[in-house]
């Protein structure tokens, strides 16, 4: 159920906007925006520099694991061959042992074991241990295995051991004595041998592994520099083409050429410079009007000054001066209108200033300034809201600049004794508020309700002194926070035969403040 009741406290329409400082809120800067005041600027990064320690730290890393990687392989491939060899001598050993009537004996004549003997770079071992560990035959410190390693009868296996402070790697077996008591008694045959040949053959196999990657590695190098410095040669040719542009030109890079992974870039910055393009044709065409507007205040100025100092009579006098006011009055507005336009351009992607507004207390603080006005009219201004408050997310100024335009122009447009009505409508079930202001004027024809909204634009037969800024300027605040603004007629209940206007303006209701106004 709303209600409807006059608002008094006058105040000047304008103190709002007179207490702006545009320079007065810290500049959010967003990932690539200009380093703060405040900030040390960080030292250039070069995408060249980065790409390069990304490769080569990996490689120079993975290098030393490679080698040791490469040496544990080397091992492996050495000891093969050498296993083999011992394995089969271990196997020779075994088949020389025999038990004869509850002894263990070594069929082994000399020249044979100093054939098993008989190596240049190694030291070999062999032992022959009987059913119950007597020595038969061999070296007698050579570590006896496990219990848990014993092997089946005839299966070699290795091991490493330790003599006299000389690794040695050892084959051993078991040979079964079918002869022997207790039944399933068994003797020990290992061979053994130091590991001079394994890490000779697997020091050549690292050396025909690494050496050549020393010649390889540097030359990989070189090879990433070239082509690095060849797949960033296209952001080089775009950094040439855009620095040769003159600063006048903001036509579009050619796209074509450019790579698929930088051709996004290339579409933003585009897309930058027609926005770039976009803004420059409307701060020209603005800075045109604005001149060319103020010329008539400033002439009419200069005309009523030079005027007043022609006069004698101190009535011309008087009426000379009461126009000069008038003239200067007209300028101030026209100023302040034309500061709060390109305030309101200015502000589009200010996100900071989006805080949570009660509409319902700035309408009604925005009604007391006008009351006054009103009132020397003998206008009827009233206001009407819906029972509860009314919140959204925006710019309080701006908001408060939009409703000042709409009820100055109300009360210009509206004859005395009429009457002007600021409305806030929303239902708890919809997620807009319209905010509306009606009045008993003549209203706007259908064909001239679009071109209002543009800049010193003014209805053919006017009689009002207004400049044609202030519904440019609802416009531009009513996009800024992602509204609707349209014109209707309304018609007086009481009057039908008086047909005014209706300025309607719906603005989404948001809880969190709207990041980006435009996006």
């Amino acid at each position: 159920m709303s209600s409807r009741r006059d608002t008094g406290s006058p105040a000047r329409a304008d103190d709002a906007f007179e207490r702006f400082d545009p320079y007065a809120d810290p500049f959010v800067r967003p990932g690539f925006g200009a380093p703060l005041e405040h900030e040390a600027e960080p030292p250039p990064r070069s995408l060249f520099g980065e790409i390069l320690d990304w490769m080569l730290a990996p490689l120079l890393l993975l290098w030393p694991m490679s080698i040791a990687v490469t040496y544990l392989v080397a091992k492996s491939i050495a000891n093969g061959p050498f296993d083999r060899a011992l394995e089969t001598n271990t196997y020779v050993l075994a088949q020389q042992v025999h038990s004869d009537r509850g002894q263990v004996t070594l069929t082994l004549p000399m020249p044979a074991r100093d054939l098993l003997r008989a190596d240049a770079t190694d030291n070999v071992y062999f032992q022959v241990l009987g059913a119950k560990g007597e020595l038969v035959g061999g070296t007698a410190d050579l570590p006896l295995p496990h219990e848990d390693d014993r092997p089946q009868p005839g299966v070699v296996q290795f091991r490493d051991e330790t003599v006299g402070g000389n690794d040695i790697r050892v084959a051993f077996t078991y040979v079964d004595l079918p002869h022997m008591t207790p039944a399933g008694s068994m003797a020990l045959v290992q061979v053994a041998e130091t590991l001079d040949k394994r890490s000779q053959l697997a020091n050549e196999i690292i050396k025909g592994v690494i050496l050549p990657q020393f010649v390889i590695l540097p030359l990989a190098i070189v090879l990433v520099w070239f082509g690095l410095s060849r797949g960033l040669a296209p952001l080089h040719a775009l950094q040439e083409h855009i620095r040769a542009r003159r600063p006048d030109d903001l036509s579009p890079l050619e796209a074509r050429q450019a790579p698929p992974e930088i051709a996004p870039l290339v579409g933003s910055l585009n897309d930058l410079l027609g926005r770039l393009e976009q803004n420059m044709k409307l701060q020209q065409r603005f800075i045109a009007d604005a001149a060319h507007q103020l010329k008539t205040p400033l002439a009419g100025l200069r005309m009523q000054a030079e005027l007043a100092l022609r006069q004698t009579s101190p009535d011309e006098l008087r009426r000379s001066l009461s126009q000069i006011a008038v003239s200067s009055e007209q300028a101030a507005r026209l100023v302040n209108q034309l500061l709060a336009l390109a305030r309101a351009e200015n502000s589009a992607n200010d996100a900071a200033a989006f805080t949570p507004v009660n509409l319902s207390v700035l309408a009604r603080g925005a009604m007391q300034d006008w009351f006054q006005a009103a009132f020397a009219k003998r206008i009827d201004l009233g206001f009407e809201e819906p029972p509860f408050a009314v919140h959204l997310s925006g710019q309080p100024v701006m908001l408060r600049e939009l409703l000042n335009n709409l009820i100055d122009n109300a009360i210009r447009y509206t004859p005395a004794g009429g009457k002007v009505t600021v409305r806030l409508r929303h239902e708890a079930s919809d997620d807009f508020v319209h905010l509306e202001v009606e009045d008993t004027g003549p209203g706007i024809p259908a064909s001239e309700r679009a071109r209002v909204f543009e800049r010193f634009y003014r209805i053919l037969g006017s009689d009002s002194d207004g400049s044609g800024l202030g519904m440019a300027i609802v416009r531009e605040i009513v996009q800024i926070h992602r509204g609707d603004v349209s014109v209707l007629d309304h018609v007086d209940a009481q009057h039908p035969e008086a047909t005014g206007t209706l300025i309607r303006v719906t603005f989404p209701l948001a809880e969190e403040p709207i990041e980006n106004p435009h996006a």
